[in-house]
């Protein structure tokens, strides 16, 4: 049986089939993010949110590796090219909004950088009205699923950008 893909105008979803193709459609993402922008990633642990993080850093031009900020909770990352700073934040170890916001989440989220959050449903009433959410699925040992949904005309406009570079029309 095979599961048809979402395609709407707010939603849609892909597979990757190994840690790089993860990493190569963050990267596609990264380039149509700006200042401002929020990126919500929810997903069990090993389902891809930090290879897709390193893909959104390499797309903004970051300096560096991006690795999971969980012990720390919030890394910066500086853009090479005069571009947004990556805001990649961890919640992993966070119980609740309450905690998250004594970390500082809300001034990460409308800052002048592009906010990336793992574990984003720990802090969902932070989170502003839109935003892009991206769930992950672990399928198997490297495939996992991606699923894209936009809240609010600017994801939308993004996703329709993402999704015409993934599904170019022949």
């Amino acid at each position: 049986m095979s599961v048809a893909p979402i395609l709407t105008e707010h939603a849609f979803d892909v597979i990757t089939h190994s840690p790089a193709q993860t990493i190569r459609v963050g990267e596609r993402l990264g380039r149509l993010l700006g200042p401002g922008d929020v990126v919500c990633l929810q997903g069990d642990l090993g389902s891809g949110k930090t290879n897709l993080t390193q893909g959104i850093g390499a797309g903004l031009g970051v300096v560096g590796t991006i690795t999971s900020p969980t012990f720390v909770f919030i890394n910066e990352h500086e853009s090479a090219d005069s571009g947004p700073y990556l805001y990649h934040v961890d919640l992993y170890r966070v119980q609740d909004a309450a905690e998250a916001a004594g970390l500082g989440l809300e001034d990460y989220m409308y800052g002048d950088g592009v906010t990336v959050i793992e574990w984003a449903e720990r802090a969902s009433e932070l989170v502003p009205q839109d935003h892009l959410w991206i769930t992950l699925s672990y399928l198997d040992y490297n495939k996992r699923s991606i699923l894209f949904e936009a809240s609010g005309d600017h994801y939308v406009d993004i996703l329709n950008n993402l999704r015409a570079e993934l599904y170019p029309r022949k």
